[in-house]
């Protein structure tokens, strides 16, 4: 099948906007910029380094971003970028790659990078040098650093706080798993853990960790500082990673890769509410069957929008202070008018959330000249 053939699969009445590819076989660069929708204003979406991503997921984060954005209010549309290659090379072959990157896409002033799996504050330094768009930056050049300070995270508490409402759950000695112990998913725990949650179960790409009596944050990041990983936590009960969806909890937050809870394991997640730190991380199916069983899942667009909100709004040089407020403010509003909405009207949240999402996003494509001519990509 062609390229192109698979491309127009992904096409509909929203985008994608642009999709661009680019493969400099003798530097050992191929990336791939999918810009999805562009009505509310430039595309910011994250870079993703990895050496398994694939095209459709390249197009199924940027749409992910063009819904996020859209529900958060935010005057940007939705995009993604990923680049084919090992996230743990050495610095300076990562440091050349995607300064490539960054000047292939000089001209693509519609997109503005950001950090994801894979890359960072650092990352989105070296972006900024070459073209001067990128949120997400150390601080040192004014940035507010979202992984650092736990943006997503942040986030994350506070729709785990009103999707506890919700369930009459007490948070104090909530038991909470997280899988995926990186950027989203530690500084989730940690700010769960300051509403007295009790953490059982975590796991990082190389192994998983679990405890009953609950297991210590110092001691979890010291491990990850190390080198080391989770797994090798002291007094833990050691599991592999795709076995943490066993392990019985109030509270499941899948923070890594995509479709890691499919129709295929569903049936195994013992947990009252799933709260997707990760994008794409469940699938429709799976996410439907959930939720007959009576699992409150919060969507990825509605919980995890912390890091985009925070990259927004450091683009326009707000504080730290501020962006967190309006982290806190936007997540929780959202999540409680999907709740609603849901309930009253028997939906799914996710259908609740695209709704709310549509609405505003149909709203600013409205406005735009672009409404006029086909909503076919542009390929460059």
């Amino acid at each position: 099948m062609s390229i192109n053939r698979d491309i127009f699969e992904f096409c509909d009445d929203l985008g994608p906007w642009k999709v661009v590819h680019i493969h400099e076989p003798a530097a050992g660069l191929k990336a791939i910029l999918v810009v999805d929708n562009v009505a509310a204003g430039p595309a910011i979406g994250g870079l993703r380094m990895a050496s398994d991503v694939s095209a459709g997921e390249c197009f199924r984060l940027a749409r992910a971003m063009t819904l996020k954005n859209a529900a958060a209010g935010l005057p940007h549309g939705g995009a993604k970028s990923v680049l084919f290659a090992d996230p743990k090379i050495a610095r300076t072959e990562k440091e050349c790659l995607v300064r490539r990157l960054a000047a292939s896409l000089s001209r693509n002033d519609e997109y503005i990078f950001g950090p994801d799996m894979g890359t960072n504050e650092q990352c989105m330094g070296w972006v900024h040098d070459e073209i001067g768009r990128a949120v997400g930056l150390p601080p040192e050049l004014g940035g507010i650093p979202l992984d650092e300070l736990g943006a997503t995270g942040w986030g994350l508490r506070h729709a785990v706080e009103v999707a506890a409402g919700v369930r009459a759950l007490s948070l104090s000695g909530a038991r909470v798993v997280v899988q995926g112990f990186g950027s989203v998913g530690r500084h989730a725990a940690a700010f769960l853990a300051e509403l007295g949650t009790v953490l059982v179960g975590v796991a990082d790409s190389r192994g998983a960790v679990t405890r009953a009596d609950g297991l210590d944050l110092d001691t979890l990041v010291a491990l990850k500082e190390a080198g080391k990983s989770v797994a090798e936590y002291p007094g833990g009960t050691r599991i592999k990673p795709d076995l943490l969806i066993d392990v019985e909890c109030d509270i499941w937050i899948p923070a890594a890769r995509p479709d890691v809870i499919r129709e295929d394991n569903a049936g195994r997640l013992r947990t009252q509410i799933v709260v997707e730190g990760a994008n794409i991380a469940l699938t429709s199916g799976a996410e439907r069957q959930l939720h007959e069983r009576g699992v409150l899942c919060i969507p990825d667009f509605i919980a995890n929008a912390g890091g985009v909100i925070c990259g927004a709004m450091e683009y326009r040089g707000a504080s730290r202070q501020m962006a967190f407020a309006a982290i806190e403010e936007k997540v929780r509003h959202n999540t409680e008018q999907i709740l609603d909405e849901s309930s009253a009207r028997k939906l799914l949240p996710r259908e609740a959330a695209r709704q709310l999402a549509m609405r505003r996003l149909k709203a600013a494509m409205d406005t735009r000249r672009c409404r006029l001519f086909s909503s076919a990509p542009h390929f460059v």
